[in-house]
C-alpha cells in the first residue's frame, strides 16, 4: 500500500512546482506591464498589484504547508494525514484570485458588449464560486482529514463549477462579439481573429484546469486533484497579464501604454468611415495601409451637326418665343406646341 506522503503529498510536491514556475511567469508579466504601460489608469495598475500581492502570498502559504510536514515533523508519520491552517487558505487564496480576475473580464465585457444580462450572470457566477471557495476553506479547517474531504463536495462543486461556468460565459460574450464586428479588411479582421484566439486560449486553459480538478476531487479519494488545484490561482493571473500585456504586441519599452477602454475607442475611431462629396467624391479608410478610392464625374454634353441647321435666313424667319424653365425641365411659356 502506498505511503500517505506518496498519496497525498506527491501530488500536493508537483502541484506546488508547478505553482511556483508560474508565479515566475507571473513576475515578468507584472515587470511587463509596469513597464510598458505607464500611462494606464491608476485603478488599473492598482488592480494589477493586488493580484500580484495575493499571487505572492498564495505561493509563501503553499511553500509554508510543504515545509511544515516534511522538514519540521520529519519521521512523524501522523503529520502527513492531517492539513494544516496554513493548507485551508489555498482555497479561498484561490477563489479571491478568480473572483477579481472574472470581475475585471465581465468589466470588459460591459465595455465592448454593453451587455447587462451577460454582465450579471458573469458577476452572479464569480460571487458564487468565490463562496464556493470560502466554504471550502472552512470545511477543511473542521475537517482537516485528507481521506474525509470528500464529505464537503457539495461546496467544492460549487466552487469550481461556477468557476468554470464564469471562464466560460466570458470567452462566449467576447468571442461572439469580436466575430460580429468583423469589417472585411484584412488588417483590421488579422487582428480581431488574434485576439479571439488568445481570449479562447486563455478562457478554456482556466475553465479546462477546473473541470478536471473537480473530476478528480470526485473521482479519487487520494490528492491527484491537488496537481491541478494548486497551480489554479496562477493560471487565472497570467491569463489576465497576458491579455492586458499583449495590447502592444510585447514591444517592450515603448511606454505608450493604453487602458483597454482607450484602444477600443482609438480603433473604433480610426475605422470610421468618412465620405467627403463634391464634384469628385473621396472615400478613406484609416487602416494602417491607406485606402483612397477616386470617383470621378463627367457631364455628357451632345455635339450639334451644323449641316443639319437651317440657314440663317430661315432662322431669322422664326417667331421667337418666351422659355421658362422651372423644376430641372424646358418647357414653352404660352403655347402648347413642343419645341
Amino acid at each position: 500500500m502506498p505511503s500517505p506522503a506518496a498519496l497525498t503529498y506527491g501530488p500536493i510536491f508537483v502541484g506546488v512546482v508547478f505553482n511556483i514556475l508560474l508565479y515566475g511567469i507571473m513576475i515578468t508579466q507584472t515587470f511587463l506591464y509596469f513597464t510598458v504601460y505607464k500611462k494606464d489608469r491608476l485603478w488599473m495598475k492598482c488592480f494589477v498589484a493586488l493580484l500580484f500581492i495575493c499571487d505572492t502570498l498564495n505561493c509563501a502559504f503553499d511553500i509554508t504547508f510543504l515545509y511544515i510536514p516534511l522538514v519540521n515533523n520529519f519521521g512523524n508519520p501522523s503529520s502527513l494525514m492531517y492539513a494544516t491552517w496554513v493548507f485551508a487558505t489555498d482555497p479561498v487564496m484561490t477563489a479571491v484570485i478568480g473572483s477579481l480576475t472574472q470581475c475585471f473580464f465581465a468589466w470588459r465585457v460591459n465595455v465592448l458588449t454593453h451587455s447587462i444580462p451577460a454582465v450579471i450572470f458573469i458577476a452572479f457566477c464569480a460571487l458564487c464560486q468565490f463562496c464556493g471557495g470560502l466554504g471550502t476553506s472552512i470545511a477543511v479547517g473542521m475537517i482537516p482529514e485528507f481521506v474525509h474531504f470528500q464529505k464537503f463536495e457539495i461546496i467544492v462543486i460549487v466552487w469550481l463549477a461556477f468557476s468554470a461556468v464564469a471562464d466560460c460565459a466570458i470567452t462566449v460574450a467576447l468571442v461572439w462579439h469580436l466575430r460580429k464586428h468583423k469589417t472585411g479588411f484584412a488588417a483590421t479582421d488579422d487582428i480581431v481573429n488574434k485576439i479571439i484566439r488568445l481570449t479562447v486560449q486563455t478562457g478554456l486553459i482556466t475553465a479546462l484546469c477546473a473541470v478536471i480538478d473537480l473530476v478528480l476531487f470526485l473521482a479519487t479519494p487520494s490528492g491527484l486533484h491537488l496537481v491541478f488545484n494548486l497551480p489554479l490561482s496562477k493560471l487565472y493571473t497570467n491569463s489576465l497579464m497576458s491579455s492586458l500585456n499583449s495590447r502592444a504586441g510585447w514591444r517592450y519599452g515603448s511606454g505608450s501604454g493604453e487602458t483597454t477602454t482607450d484602444e477600443f475607442t482609438r480603433n473604433a475611431r480610426d475605422k470610421h468611415l468618412n465620405v467627403r462629396g463634391d464634384t469628385s467624391r473621396r472615400v478613406s479608410m484609416m487602416t494602417p495601409n491607406q485606402v483612397y478610392i477616386d470617383v470621378e464625374s463627367h457631364e455628357m454634353v451632345d455635339v450639334v451637326d451644323t449641316k443639319a441647321l437651317p440657314s440663317d435666313s430661315a432662322i431669322g424667319a422664326m417667331p421667337s418665343r418666351p422659355y421658362s424653365e422651372k423644376g430641372g425641365k424646358l418647357s414653352v411659356a404660352g403655347t402648347s406646341d413642343s419645341l
